[in-house]
């Protein structure tokens, strides 16, 4: 068994990540810990950043709504009160659908990584402009379809609280998009 807490030696033997208990090497003078002339070759880790979305939900079902709200991590009370409800008539829950706020600094506003993460069938646009996705024009309260997922565009909640005809019209085709 070999025992030791020389930082130097420990660097030299250890592959893993250590944590300090309080020293650092450059604390340490080179009489108290000398080298040997043959320093073994510790090859530099390479970290990957798998950036990920930080998002509510599941991505399981094919089903992603797309929402960009500054002042709430996903909805607004009343917001959230409603797409419970609207998704809830469907037969769906909020864990049967992925939920990503475009708001969020950690989530990239790139369609093309949207699609590779969440691989949906169906994406619903709330209130989120198609062109700030660099995707054609879709009028509100319609969708088009792609190669692999169809796109829903349609206004935020907030917008159809104001707008009772806006709410009418969103209900009538999303229930059919989702039933699709």
């Amino acid at each position: 068994m070999l025992k030791t807490d020389n930082p130097i030696a420990l660097q030299a033997l250890m592959s893993e990540t250590m944590f300090s208990t309080g020293f650092s090497v450059d604390e340490m003078s080179l009489k108290e810990a000398p080298l040997s002339p043959v320093q073994p070759h510790i090859p530099a880790v390479q970290e990957s950043i798998v950036e990920e979305f930080v998002y509510q939900g599941s991505k399981e079902r094919g089903i992603v709504f797309i929402l960009r709200y500054q002042d709430y991590p996903y909805f607004s009370p009343g917001g959230e009160e409603a797409f419970i409800k609207t998704i809830g008539a469907l037969q769906l829950s909020p864990t049967d659908v992925a939920v990503v706020n475009l708001a969020n600094p950690h989530n990239p506003n790139d369609f093309k990584r949207i699609m590779q993460f969440f691989t949906p069938t169906k994406i619903i646009l709330l209130g989120v402009e198609p062109a700030s996705l660099v995707l054609p024009a879709i009028a509100h309260n319609s969708y088009m379809k792609g190669r692999v997922a169809t796109v829903f565009n349609t206004y935020s909640f907030e917008e159809m609280f104001v707008d009772l005809e806006k709410k009418k019209a969103f209900w009538t085709e999303f229930r059919t998009f989702i039933g699709s």
